[in-house]
């Protein structure tokens, strides 16, 4: 089974399943501005998982709706719309064996339907499960705000790991690791790295990840919700770029691949090996962090399901 009939084929399931669980859309928000202090209300989360991930469920199900509120500003969106799907799939399913082993979750933003392997968080871009979650939930509000409207990927992914909160030391080097190795890679060519290895999917994410969180520092966190919002009222992605950013994609890309330049000759300027062992060594700490926090939960679920399965009236004086 290919990677695209899996995803069709559980979002069609799910969707048959929901269907007796949605009854509409979520309550709009009341009228006016809100408070400065004040942020609109996250999508409702249903969640369904196997008993074997009733850890990691419990989890997923403690996210507030607040937390994904700045998501909600990040895409211009008042109302959430009606709740997502989230959707936990333990190792060794059909569905798991069909997507790529690095693949910790993806969504199908126009069905809302988000699918999780928890077994497989922390992997990047994400630190965490709910580093993941955010990113998820992200591409369906970015849908939502696009109004269903196909968004160009390194757009769409950038913004949800904007929103999941994943821009750190990791994805710095990751970029200055592209940088020295691609010069100026145009956007429109990481569509196609998205469908590549991990180690494309990796440099793409982090390239994608710099560029919009570039435009927002330099544009403003209100740029990405216009761009959607002219994508949903029917404009092509470059002209709703230009009527959300104040400038011609064409001119923010070049603008920021020559702001971005430094950093690919700064190896030649003084110490490359230096810089190389830099790079290794953050890469090196980070893996080795998300390693034992995984670990961690993973020990932690474990106990969880096995104190769960344990007879109520066992005695524990004939335990060996």
């Amino acid at each position: 089974m290919t990677i695209r009939r899996a995803i069709a084929a559980a979002v069609l399931t799910m969707a048959a399943v929901a269907a007796t669980r949605i009854t509409g859309a979520a309550a709009a928000v009341a009228a006016g501005l809100p408070a400065a202090d004040a942020l609109p209300a996250g999508p409702r989360l249903v969640v369904d998982a196997p008993p074997a991930l009733q850890g990691a469920a419990a989890q997923v199900r403690a996210a507030q709706a607040r937390a994904f509120a700045g998501v909600m500003r990040l895409m211009g969106l008042a109302d959430p719309g009606p709740p997502i799907r989230v959707r936990l799939e333990p190792e060794g399913t059909p569905l798991a064996r069909a997507v790529p082993a690095w693949v910790a979750g993806f969504a199908a933003g126009r069905e809302g339907v988000v699918v999780l392997f928890p077994a497989r968080a922390p992997s990047y871009p994400d630190s965490s499960l709910d580093d993941l979650l955010r990113h998820e939930v992200a591409h369906v509000l970015a849908a939502r705000a696009a109004g269903g409207r196909p968004l160009p990927r390194w757009f769409d992914e950038g913004l949800a790991m904007i929103a999941g909160g994943t821009w750190g030391v990791d994805d710095r080097a990751r970029f200055l690791l592209e940088l020295l190795v691609d010069r100026g890679e145009p956007l429109a060519g990481l569509d196609r790295r998205f469908a590549g290895g991990q180690r494309q999917v990796a440099g793409a994410y982090a390239l994608a990840g710099a560029f919009v969180r570039d435009l927002v520092q330099r544009r403003g966190a209100e740029a990405p919700g216009r761009i959607l919002a002219a994508v949903a009222a029917g404009a092509p992605f470059p002209d709703a770029f230009e009527a959300g950013a104040g400038l011609t994609l064409a001119a923010a890309e070049a603008d920021f691949w020559r702001r971005s330049s430094l950093p690919r000759w700064l190896p030649l300027a003084t110490s490359s090996t230096a810089l190389w062992f830099g790079i290794t060594l953050l890469a090196l700490y980070a893996a080795r962090r998300r390693r034992r926090r995984d670990a961690a939960r993973r020990a932690r679920w474990a106990l969880e399901e096995e104190l769960e399965e344990e007879p109520a009236g066992e005695n524990t004086s004939n335990r060996r």
